[in-house]
């Protein structure tokens, strides 16, 4: 097992539930609300801390996110229905070749980066979301259920890649920072 692949996942999931977010609200496929317990906004010092490893990821952006894409596409195939480009490519060796695949890596790296930037600027964050989440549902019809599962992958790869950075401490903070913004 390569170190882009964990585990694979039971052989086929349920249908995700479509999942519209609203003001502190998630409006299930079935018209059925749940108020989730939302995460407290990061402390000063959480959002430091997010920032100080993101800047040591982030300076290797294509990479990371290349090890992230491949992971997801190989333990979620399901995933690459979306993408026409590399939807038919099996093997990761193929992937990690792939032009069009390093630069859909390189684009959600720099979103993310653009967020924990701004972390400090609420709207700005919200607003940058808002944007990648209208364009891939409206656009490319993605599930919102794949932004939970391509956020649990991204903290499995830097907890993996970067082990002597993220720490115990350090992957509470960015799952709390995804249970902020994603609800996941």
């Amino acid at each position: 097992m390569s170190r882009r692949e964990s585990p694979p996942p039971p052989p086929s999931p349920p249908p995700p539930p479509q999942l519209i977010r609203g003001d502190n609200v998630l409006i299930t496929g079935c018209g059925e609300e749940d108020r989730p317990e939302r995460a407290e906004p990061l402390s000063d010092a959480e959002t430091e801390i997010i920032q100080d490893t993101w800047g040591l990821v982030y300076k290797n952006c294509e990479d990371v996110g290349v090890s992230v894409l491949i992971r997801f596409f190989v333990n979620f195939p399901s995933a690459k229905q979306y993408f026409s480009q590399f939807q038919d490519m099996q093997d990761p060796e193929e992937m990690e070749r792939s032009t069009q695949l390093r630069q859909h890596a390189r684009r959600v790296m720099n979103a993310i980066n653009t967020v924990v930037e701004n972390l400090h600027d609420a709207e700005k964050v919200s607003s940058v979301l808002a944007l990648v989440g209208k364009a891939h549902a409206l656009k490319h019809k993605v599930e919102p259920v794949y932004f939970k599962i391509l956020s649990g992958v991204l903290l499995e790869v830097l907890s993996e890649d970067y082990p002597e950075y993220f720490t115990d401490e350090v992957q509470l903070v960015w799952t709390k920072l995804m249970v902020h913004y994603t609800g996941t």
